[in-house]
């Protein structure tokens, strides 16, 4: 279940990275933690008290907000979630799931690492430099021209994909 749960988020990871787009399709997994795609910067997630579209709104989500996890089966496109204090219903379009920590840095010469960075750029500020024997890396489900966020330790940031390989 896990190998077949690890290959779909990777399918749907290497889709979003191919087209260039921000974030993935939805993925969605029962009992895994969930972070919000597919909304614009400037606007929000609601996440309402049932799973029909006028149904009064609990809270709402902003776009690469995680920690949100699907509680239950889904009923058509609506999905019960939990965020932090609030439970309520989403449209499965809005969110994805964060992969199993099984990821693993790959390619980086002896005495060099792997840098972690704030935003997808080599421009971008280092948040932490990677060991290029470390693993235990999660995706999360956003890619962009060749790069991968990912949280680590505590950390969530960006790098460059092709120095990143599946345990």
């Amino acid at each position: 279940m896990l190998k077949l749960r690890v290959l779909a988020f990777v399918c749907v990871a290497l889709l979003s990275a191919i087209g260039g787009v921000g974030a993935a399709s939805a993925q969605v997994v029962q009992g895994e933690e969930h972070c919000v795609i597919n909304v614009r910067s400037s606007d929000v997630l609601n996440v309402r008290e049932r799973g029909r579209a006028r149904s009064k709104i609990v809270t709402t989500l902003r776009y690469g907000q995680c920690g949100v996890m699907v509680t239950g089966a889904c009923q058509g496109s609506w999905c019960p979630i939990e965020e932090g204090h609030y439970a309520g219903w989403v449209n499965s379009h809005y969110i994805s799931m964060v992969s199993p920590a099984m990821y693993c840095v790959a390619g980086v010469r002896p005495g060099d690492m792997l840098n972690l960075r704030a935003f997808p750029s080599a421009n971008s500020r280092i948040l932490t430099k990677l060991s290029r024997r470390q693993c235990d890396i999660s995706f999360l489900p956003y890619a962009t021209a060749g790069w991968q966020k990912v949280r680590l330790g505590g950390y969530e940031g960006w790098v460059n994909r092709r120095y990143l390989s599946g345990q």
